[in-house]
């Protein structure tokens, strides 16, 4: 069995963004030569997800929307983890959203369905972060 391990890094300009990163993902899966296994990615940082859904940018907008009703990042007093910081909605928004995905890899591909992209989310961004791939297989 081969195993591959690498790590994306982003910068983000915004606080909350999603970023397709199945291009990269693709990548890391060519230079692994694994040819039937599992890709796992997941977010390396405890304000971030990485999830799968379409590619479309109203879903985006949605999803943004949704979220900011579901965990508010202001008023900033009103979360507890904030004495001192200012990020207590990015951990509860990574909670719904997720830390990683797992993708099935069939004859050197991402095994999807239709439409199914992997997505970072970002919601406390503006700085460096990271994502992990960890590909298994033969």
């Amino acid at each position: 069995m081969k195993a591959y391990r690498k790590e994306l890094w982003f910068n983000t300009d915004k606080r909350v963004e999603f970023i397709n990163i199945t291009p990269q993902v693709q990548q890391c899966l060519q230079e692994s030569d694994v040819r039937e296994g599992l890709v796992l990615v997941n977010a390396m940082h405890i304000t971030a997800s990485v999830f799968i859904n379409d590619d479309e940018t109203g879903l985006h907008h949605d999803f943004e929307v949704w979220l900011e009703n579901l965990a508010p990042h202001g008023p900033v007093t009103q979360y507890r983890h904030n004495v001192g910081e200012d990020n207590a909605d990015g951990h509860m928004k990574r909670q719904i959203m997720g830390r990683e995905v797992v993708v099935a890899v069939t004859d050197g591909r991402l095994d999807f369905g239709p439409w199914e992209q992997i997505f970072y989310g970002e919601f406390d961004g503006r700085r460096r972060k990271r994502v992990l791939v960890k590909i298994i297989g033969e």
